[in-house]
């Protein structure tokens, strides 16, 4: 199994994309659930130390030890980290408000932004076919978000900006991804996270702040608190699942052309909604529905569209890097 994972890159990076959807979606159920009781970069902060734990004790000795981490590019990975805790801190703000699955829903706009950040800072050309799957992606999050009811809620417009943050983290993977290691990457992530969640802790993580009665800005500015006993397991998975689906994510954009990686992590999505049903009880309406299917199906469908020019562009090229 292994041996035909090594000698199928489209296979690997299919099979690592999947893992990290699995984990990141349990990173995110399980903040959701301690939302409540937690400040955000608390958690970050426990989550990064379990994460960092992980990658040095499990994955950088699989990966050949230290010299998987030498780079000559810091500047640019602490850029990146600052915009993976930019898109985190939003989204996770939003899901302390938000049910699970609208909340993962919104976010994966980024696919849109993605292809808006090409034409704005790379020059790239997107065609009228493209152009309506992001205004069909668009119409999909004004479904779910419904602006001027009384089901909009501010908290929506996070996600929006976690998307945002993501997008420009892909434009980054995409530079840097050829020359760095998946666990360079992963590993400078995880320092960008404890250095952020630890300051963040040391201005605001006295509470003061705090009490708002507004769920995501209560879980900005709560005070820190001595953890349960009972929530350690969930801050450890937490940890666990966040290294090795950071880990696996880039691994797999590195091994498989980002055409092949790309629809997989809309996995995230029926996930979300199941364990929005499972944990939370949060059953989606049929207009929710109707807006994350426009969502997920346009951004798809851009996928596929951008894969199909870039093979008409260059026919002889080898279908998968290696």
């Amino acid at each position: 199994m292994i041996k035909a994972l090594s000698n199928n890159p489209a296979l690997l990076g299919t099979v690592s994309a999947l893992v990290a959807v699995f984990c990141f979606s349990v990173n995110d159920m399980a903040i959701k659930f301690l939302s409540g009781d937690y400040a955000l970069h608390q958690v970050v902060l426990l989550r990064a130390l379990v994460g960092m734990t992980v990658l040095l004790a499990v994955l950088l000795p699989l990966a050949g030890g230290f010299r998987a981490l030498r780079t000559r590019r810091l500047g640019l990975h602490l850029l990146r980290g600052g915009c993976v805790v930019f898109a985190n801190m939003s989204f996770f703000l939003g899901l302390a408000t938000l049910p699970l699955a609208e909340g993962v829903a919104i976010f994966f706009v980024a696919p849109m932004v993605i292809a808006v950040f090409s034409v704005v800072f790379l020059g790239e050309h997107v065609g009228p076919r493209r152009w309506t799957a992001i205004a069909v992606g668009l119409l999909g999050v004004l479904i779910v978000l419904r602006p001027g009811t009384e089901v909009f809620q501010l908290a929506s417009l996070c996600p929006i900006a976690a998307a945002f943050g993501y997008a420009s983290l892909h434009m980054l993977t995409r530079y840097i991804g050829r020359t760095e290691s998946a666990l360079a990457m992963s590993f400078y992530i995880q320092v960008t996270f404890i250095l952020v969640s630890a300051c963040m802790g040391l201005l605001v993580g006295d509470g003061r702040f705090g009490g708002t009665g507004n769920a995501s800005l209560d879980f900005l500015f709560r005070e820190w608190v001595v953890p349960d006993v009972g929530d350690w397991a969930v801050l450890v998975a937490i940890g666990v699942a966040s290294a090795f689906g950071g880990f696996c994510i880039s691994h797999a954009y590195r091994v498989a052309e980002a055409a092949v990686v790309a629809p997989f992590e809309y996995a995230a999505i029926p996930l979300s909604v199941l364990w929005g049903i499972a944990v939370f009880g949060e059953w989606p309406d049929l207009v929710a529905l109707l807006g994350i299917a426009l969502i997920t199906g346009s951004g798809l469908f851009m996928i596929w569209r951008e894969a199909r020019l870039r093979n008409a562009r260059v026919p002889d090229t080898p279908r998968y890097r290696r």
